[in-house]
């Protein structure tokens, strides 16, 4: 049996696959205005709205806080805006404030489930409404992400493909109690299980939040030492992209730029990166957080009225590799 057999993809499959997920994610289109004009009929006068942020220092993160404070106020609405600068006790703190201030809904951007999910019940169980983002909580009524599932397996699609169906791979995987980050590694998992020749190099590496960058810097530098040979490391991933810049950084600094490193936000720093055809950067899934965020509070706006919401809201994504770049950065509106 030869190797095409056992995987049931050849390179030729994999080349197809990958240029399917390019389509999947461009034909999604970007249909913030539509949806805007949709709902220019809500309404939140009167209202107050807590928006409670993990943490603002990522682009991801800030995008969608400050849409939602905006569109809050479009809405003729009252934002009451917290951010827990990343540090989980604060978080805790803010969401029993907010929770004693009685608001109408609270939203909740991002977050370690096992940090905010009581707190998010006992929000539920004093009356008020929860909302999340990127929170994969049963607490919440409605919760407005990416598809995480498409994005992580059209991400490792994309790496299978430029490594050619074989080789080592380097993972960062710090935080899987984040949803949306266990997701895109699970998938990933998926993928690579039917390409044998594929491999993840243990142990996987722990991103940190703070000093993201520097940290994954340091720890791409150090396997790059002990895997010096040209051909022993084909790919790094990251379930988002601030590891990616670092573990970038780190092997343009060491002339490894054989390697390529894989991502996810959409970060225009990152995206800068994956258009420098001399950058290691492969590809990066780029969300719309801004959009992601609007979308959350025009569903707050939905239930405060009456209408029933889906338990998920997706807003598509776009994937950047190095054909397409340019066209996504346009799409996307950055630059």
């Amino acid at each position: 049996m030869t190797e095409h057999d056992r995987s049931g993809f050849g390179r030729r499959e994999i080349l197809k696959l990958a240029a399917v997920t390019g389509a999947t994610f461009a034909g999604a289109g970007l249909f913030a205005s539509q949806v805007a004009a949709a709902d220019d009929g809500l309404s939140l006068k009167g209202k107050r709205i807590a928006i409670s942020a993990t943490g603002t220092d990522h682009y991801f993160d800030l995008q969608a806080y400050n849409a939602q404070i905006a569109e809050v106020k479009r809405l003729g609405g009252e934002p009451i805006a917290v951010d827990a600068g990343r540090n989980d006790g604060k978080l805790v703190s803010q969401l029993q404030t907010l929770i004693a201030q009685k608001p109408d809904a609270i939203v909740q951007i991002l977050g370690t489930l096992s940090v905010i999910d009581p707190w998010l019940k006992k929000a539920r169980d004093a009356g008020i409404p929860v909302l999340t983002v990127d929170v994969g909580s049963t607490n919440s009524i409605n919760n407005t992400t990416s598809d995480n599932w498409g994005i992580g397996k059209d991400l490792a699609l994309q790496l299978v493909s430029d490594i050619g169906g074989e080789g080592n791979i380097l993972v960062f995987n710090g935080f899987y109690g984040v949803t949306p980050c266990a997701i895109r590694y699970d998938q990933l998992v998926n993928v690579i299980k039917y390409f044998p020749k594929v491999k993840i190099i243990q142990p996987e590496l722990r991103d940190v939040i703070p000093n993201t960058v520097q940290d994954a810097f340091t720890q791409i530098t150090a396997l790059l030492n002990k895997y010096p040979e040209k051909g022993s490391i084909k790919a790094i991933w990251s379930a988002w992209d601030i590891p990616q810049l670092g573990a970038t950084q780190a092997i343009a600094a060491a002339g490894r730029t054989e390697i390529r490193t894989y991502g996810v936000d959409g970060s225009p720093e990152v995206l800068q990166l994956v258009a420098d055809p001399n950058s290691p950067a492969g590809a990066d899934a780029a969300q719309q957080p801004a959009e992601i965020g609007r979308t959350a509070i025009r569903n707050v706006a939905k239930l405060l009225a009456g209408q029933t919401l889906p338990r998920e809201t997706y807003v598509p994504a776009l994937l950047a590799n190095k054909a397409n770049v340019a066209e996504v950065v346009k799409k996307l509106g950055i630059g």
